[in-house]
């Protein structure tokens, strides 16, 4: 397998931060829930795209 310096600074980071909540996937998730929520940053919810209807031929 092919070692990739960018792969395994992602993999690093993800283990210390699973590891400030204690491997708890709720609290990872809420922890990241309340990040959005309190975020300045505008968030895009398109909802569910139209089907387009096919015309007879």
């Amino acid at each position: 397998m092919i070692e990739d310096p960018i792969v395994e600074e992602i993999h690093r980071y993800r283990k210390e931060h699973a590891a400030q909540y204690g491997n708890d996937l709720k609290r990872i998730v809420e922890a990241l829930r309340e990040k959005e929520r309190t975020s300045k940053r505008t968030l895009l919810n398109p909802g569910p795209k139209a089907l387009l209807k096919k015309t007879g031929s």
